[in-house]
C-alpha cells in the first residue's frame, strides 16, 4: 500500500504580476459601466475594502498578500521535498485552454510526456513578470504519462467514465491551473522534477464558451436557457476523488494528492457586483474543511457554488473526496482574505 499526502494551493495569476499589478482585475472591472455608480469608488466600498485598497490602488496591500500567499507556498514546498513522492496528482481548472467547443469533458486525465512549455504566452500571464522574464522563457514540465494511464483505465475500470489525453492542445497555452501550480512551487526557482499528472475539472461549466474561461461584462450575461451545460456536481467531484485516492493507495507509487486553486472569485460573483469575492461562503466550507465536516461538502449543491463564484473550488471538492477515502488528518491549514485582490485563497496539508 502506497503512502499518500494531500494538499491544496492557488494557482493566481496575479502572484505572477509585480505588486502594481495584482490589483488590474478590480480596475477593469470598475469599468463596468452596469456597476452602480456608488460602488465606482472606495467611497462607496465597506471599509476593509477601501483600507486595502488605500490610496496607492492597492500596491502596498499586494506586497503584504503576496507575502501571506508565499510563506504558505513555501510550507508546502518544504512538505513535498521531505516527502519524496513519485507523482503529483493535480486536480485544476480548463479555462477554455485545451477543452474548447470541440469536447468539453467533466474530468479528463492528462497523461503527458514530459513537456516545453512557454508560460509568457499565455494571455491570463502576458504581462511583466516578477521574475522579468520574457516571452520566449521555456521550462520544464515533468509529465507523469505511464501513471496517467494507469489512473484511467483504472478509473474506467470502475465504472468512472473519465476522458484522457496523451497531449496538451496544439496552438494553444499550457492550462494555467498546472503551470502555476508548478511555477508557484518553485518560485524560488531552485528546479522541481517531481512528474506532474494533471487532471482538469470543468470547474467553469455554464460559463466555460460564453465567458471563454474568463472575465465578461454585466451586458453580455445570457439567459439561463442559452448557458453552457454545467460542471459536475460537488458530490461527483468527490467521488472522483475517492476514486483517484484509492487507485494510488493501490499503487506503488509514492503520491501527493493536490487541489491547485482559490477559493471564491470576485469576477464570478453577480451578487457583489464582481468586486470582491464571498468570503462568509468560503468561511463556511473553510470552518468544515478544519473539523473534518466532509458532509457539508459532499452535500453543497452546485447552485450554491455558482452563486458564490467558487467554481474552481470543485478542485478542492476532489481534494476533499480522497482525504476522506485515506482518512488523512489536517496537519495545518491557512486562509487568506481579501477583498481587492479577486479571490480567497486556502493552503492545507494532511498526513
Amino acid at each position: 500500500m502506497a503512502e499518500t499526502i494531500a494538499i491544496g494551493l492557488t494557482h493566481y495569476p496575479p502572484l505572477t504580476w509585480p505588486d502594481e499589478h495584482m490589483a488590474d482585475i478590480l480596475r477593469w472591472t470598475l469599468q463596468d459601466p452596469d456597476i452602480p455608480e456608488a460602488l465606482r469608488t472606495p467611497a462607496g466600498w465597506p471599509a476593509p475594502a477601501a483600507a486595502e485598497y488605500a490610496d496607492d490602488t492597492g500596491t502596498t496591500a499586494a506586497a503584504r498578500h503576496r507575502a501571506a500567499l508565499l510563506e504558505q507556498t513555501r510550507r508546502l514546498r518544504r512538505a513535498v521535498d521531505e516527502f519524496r513522492p513519485d507523482v503529483i496528482v493535480v486536480w485544476g481548472d480548463d479555462q477554455y485552454e485545451n477543452f474548447r467547443e470541440e469536447c468539453v469533458p467533466a474530468f479528463c486525465v492528462l497523461a503527458l510526456e514530459d513537456t516545453k512549455v512557454k508560460p509568457w504566452e499565455h494571455p491570463f500571464m502576458g504581462i511583466p513578470n516578477v521574475w522579468g522574464e520574457d516571452e520566449g522563457t521555456t521550462i520544464d514540465f515533468p509529465g507523469a504519462k505511464e501513471i496517467g494511464r494507469h489512473v484511467a483505465r483504472r478509473l474506467l475500470d470502475a465504472g468512472f467514465d473519465t476522458a484522457y489525453a496523451y497531449q496538451s492542445r496544439s496552438g494553444q497555452p499550457f492550462p494555467h491551473a498546472f503551470l502555476n501550480t508548478l511555477l508557484f512551487l518553485d518560485y524560488d526557482r531552485v528546479g522541481f522534477d517531481v512528474p506532474i499528472l494533471p487532471i482538469a475539472v470543468n470547474c467553469y461549466g455554464r460559463h466555460l464558451m460564453t465567458r471563454k474561461g474568463g472575465l465578461a461584462r454585466f451586458k453580455d450575461a445570457v439567459p439561463a436557457k442559452e448557458s453552457d451545460p454545467p460542471s459536475p456536481s460537488p458530490s461527483r467531484c468527490t467521488a472522483l476523488g475517492a476514486a483517484v485516492a484509492r487507485i494510488l493507495r493501490e499503487s506503488p507509487w509514492r503520491a501527493v494528492l493536490m487541489a491547485s486553486s482559490s477559493w471564491s472569485h470576485a469576477f464570478l460573483t453577480d451578487k457583489t457586483w464582481r468586486l470582491w469575492p464571498d468570503t462568509a461562503s468560503d468561511r463556511r466550507l473553510y470552518d468544515a474543511l478544519t473539523t473534518a465536516d466532509f458532509t457539508t461538502w459532499r452535500e453543497t449543491p452546485l447552485a450554491a457554488i455558482e452563486d458564490a463564484g467558487q467554481q474552481e473550488m470543485l478542485n478542492w471538492f476532489c481534494l476533499v473526496g480522497a482525504v476522506e477515502e485515506l482518512g488523512l488528518s489536517l496537519e495545518w491549514s491557512e486562509f487568506v482574505e481579501t477583498w481587492v485582490f479577486n479571490s480567497n485563497k486556502c493552503f492545507a496539508l494532511w498526513r
